[in-house]
């Protein structure tokens, strides 16, 4: 697997570069959440992160004025394991540089998805990178042999929240894990092992040895 960067055209079909966005307070704010003793840890919205002057632009020019939430997802990783999708886009900025690994949601093909499709892109610090709406995604890799990541995640809010109680209309309303987010999951993962729809075929892809 080749790792590309969120600058190489590969990228284009899966997000973009936000340019022109102040990020300091950000990453200011994002230093001080201590990193979990294993594996990755996620909050969908966090006041600390919410109370720092970069909120606003973020709602007003991202998100177009609309309701938002900026939590994060950090620790380590260098594996697969699942991926979601939204019915938004998603902006990531990372502290550090890190790794996404993505799908196109056009290449589920009866609700799996063959992980031979997926691509990894690294995204430097400090840049707000957004995923689209249409591209499927999970927890971001450690970009360094051994390291860390701590990645800002804004979205609308209330995403990420407990899933609405909804009476199944089709295939797709049971990958619902939570409010705006559907999950296909690797059978080696614990999140299958936990019940989620298991619409990941092929390898579970592990970055490791390429860092």
């Amino acid at each position: 697997m080749k790792i590309y960067s969120v600058y190489d055209p590969e990228f284009k079909p899966y997000g973009k570069v936000l340019e022109g966005y102040d990020t300091a307070c950000l990453l200011s704010a994002v230093k001080t959440i201590p990193l979990p003793a294993s594996g990755t840890a996620y909050e969908p919205s966090i006041p600390a992160l919410e109370a720092t002057c970069d909120y606003g632009q973020f709602q007003n020019n991202a998100y177009g004025g609309m309701p938002i939430e900026i939590g994060m997802c950090w620790g380590r990783n260098t594996r697969l394991n699942c991926l979601e999708y939204h019915r938004d886009s998603e902006v990531n900025i990372g502290e550090g540089d890190f790794i996404l690994l993505l799908a196109k949601q056009d290449e589920i093909v009866d609700g799996v998805l063959d992980t031979s499709k997926v691509k990894a892109f690294r995204a430097p610090a400090g840049v707000p990178v957004e995923v689209y709406a249409t591209t499927l995604h999970y927890a971001p890799c450690n970009a360094e042999k051994d390291g860390s990541f701590r990645v800002v995640v804004v979205l609308p809010r209330g995403t990420n929240f407990a899933a609405p109680a909804i009476t199944p209309k089709n295939d797709e309303d049971t990958w619902m894990t939570a409010r705006n987010k559907w999950l296909l999951a690797h059978p080696d993962s614990d999140e299958a092992k936990n019940g989620a729809h298991i619409g990941l075929t092929g390898e579970n892809i592990d970055i490791a040895e390429l860092l």
